[in-house]
């Protein structure tokens, strides 16, 4: 029997902007629905009642309902709220126990979290009022237990029979990895044989893996890590799974939202520019500097990196070459926060580098948008990448990144060709310090000596399109495939 009208869409996820975020997730959660919207899915959001969460939000949330969620044996209490955000609706799921604190994730009872937030998903949809999802799209490990749940103690009710799931990897390396004894005591599926079978993992519990065996359909954020993710190297120990799930794996490149990535209107910006006004870059430059306290000098390469600090993101190679990259006459600026060992190595290499190097070792959204603005290339040697937003929101501000070819990096950065004049940033392939240092000089190189081939580069880099409507229409025929079923 044919589906009547559009197809309704549940999305769960523990952050989405503007209300919460660590990483990607939070800027997929928080575009993504909006674009959905205009291809004519009814898609909605549900996600925790952050402590962190601004206050003009908080105000203008509408309390729908309470009711009482299982964890394991106990019974907690659940609030329902609900706000309208750019045209999409959110909804908030309450409990100060759980979610009154500073941080999103890292306690040690995340196991009971994510758990309780889960049921409290999937109890919430016989409280939305005309609104009954066809499927749940759930994100990453926080929201695993989704699938699992909605089959082990839903799958009896005849309310829920016809809903699907779909289950996005944003990155692999997350899993939800906790000891057996939270089966029963947590998620109260001690005899539920299916779910144990799927949950263990190496005498843990792997909350990911189970969902990859639960769920419907299964997508990640590029079409290169989809494929990357079936084997051992970038599987993460998951990497059969994929294989014999292959069928049901998707890979759908994420995008940005250009209404808000976009140099001619950021107010973070010291002067906004566009396509044909990027000269102004250079007034970005020079105040950048001004800022940081390095050299004005305008015929300098800017080389950046905002990145959270860690070994995916190949921070070993950049600091294994740097001192020999600002030899070259080269700034350097880095933003980000993360390991220690990294932050301590930076702070050494813009000791021994004054007036080459600025290491801003901080989280600072504004900061970021005059970086991509300022700089001239956007270095990402990540050892592997599920999507990367940086280097595509580097392109739309008409900086051309550098990049290792995996995962979304290979599918969004098309090399320099200099016979052809083809690309939109520069590329290297083996995860090599050499092949990273190799790289960015010639890229210095061409911005010294062939102008017009760099500004070339500019105008294709600022005109490719990473927006999100493609990818929003591949998402909407999946959903519909899943409905019909």
């Amino acid at each position: 029997m044919e589906k009547i009208g559009p197809t309704k869409v549940l999305m769960a996820a523990f952050e989405a902007v503007p209300f919460a975020k660590t990483g990607g997730l939070g800027d997929v959660a928080g575009s993504l629905p909006k674009y959905l919207k205009k291809e004519g899915v009814d898609i909605r959001v549900i996600m925790p009642k952050f402590l962190s969460i601004p206050e003009k939000y908080v105000q203008q949330m509408e309390f729908l309902c309470s009711f009482t969620v299982s964890v394991g044996w106990r019974n907690q209490y659940c609030g329902l709220f609900r706000l309208e955000h750019e045209g999409v609706t959110f909804y908030f799921v309450d409990n100060e126990y759980y979610f009154k604190r500073d941080k999103l994730y890292g306690y040690y009872d995340d196991a009971e979290r994510v758990a309780y937030f889960s049921n409290a998903v999937l109890r919430s949809i016989a409280y939305l009022e005309n609104f009954k999802p066809d499927v749940i799209h759930c994100n990453d490990w926080h929201t695993a237990l989704i699938p699992v749940f909605l089959k082990e103690f839903y799958g009896g009710n005849p309310f829920y029979y016809d809903i699907r799931t779909m289950f996005t990897i944003h990155n692999l390396k997350f899993q939800g990895v906790f000891g057996k004894e939270i089966i029963g005591d947590v998620l109260g599926l001690a005899g539920h044989t299916a779910a144990e079978d799927c949950l263990d993992s190496d005498d843990a519990v792997n909350c990911l893996k189970a969902a990859l065996f639960f769920t419907d359909v299964i997508t990640t954020v590029s079409p290169t890590y989809a494929e990357e993710i079936k084997y051992e190297f970038f599987g993460e120990g998951l990497g059969w799974v994929m294989r014999l799930r292959s069928g049901s794996l998707h890979g759908i490149l994420n995008g940005i939202d250009y209404d808000e990535f976009n140099p001619e209107t950021d107010r973070a910006l010291h002067r906004n520019y566009n396509r044909d006004t990027r000269e102004e870059k250079i007034a970005n430059k020079t105040a950048l500097q001004r800022e940081l306290g390095l050299p004005v000098r305008e015929d300098v390469p800017m080389a950046a990196i905002v990145t959270r600090l860690t070994e995916q993101k190949g921070l070993d190679l950049l600091l294994f070459i740097a001192d020999e990259l600002v030899r070259e006459d080269i700034q350097l600026v880095v933003l980000g926060t993360g390991e220690e060992k990294y932050e301590k190595e930076l702070r050494a290499l813009e000791k021994r580098n004054v007036g080459r190097v600025s290491a801003q070792l901080l989280f600072d959204e504004g900061l970021s948008r005059r970086i991509y603005a300022a700089s001239d290339m956007f270095i990402m040697p990540s050892r592997f990448e599920p999507c990367g937003l940086s280097q595509i929101i580097s392109m739309r501000y008409g900086t051309l990144p550098v990049v290792r070819e995996t995962g979304g990096l290979k599918d969004t950065v098309t090399p320099y060709n200099e016979y052809t004049g083809e690309g939109t940033g520069f590329s290297f392939r083996n995860y090599n310090a050499h092949e990273l240092l190799f790289t960015v000089k010639r890229a210095a190189r061409l911005y010294r000596e062939n102008k017009p081939a760099w500004d070339r580069l500019v105008t294709q880099a600022m005109d490719a399109d990473f927006s999100w409507e493609s990818s929003a229409k591949k998402y909407k025929e999946i959903y519909e495939e899943l409905a019909e079923k």
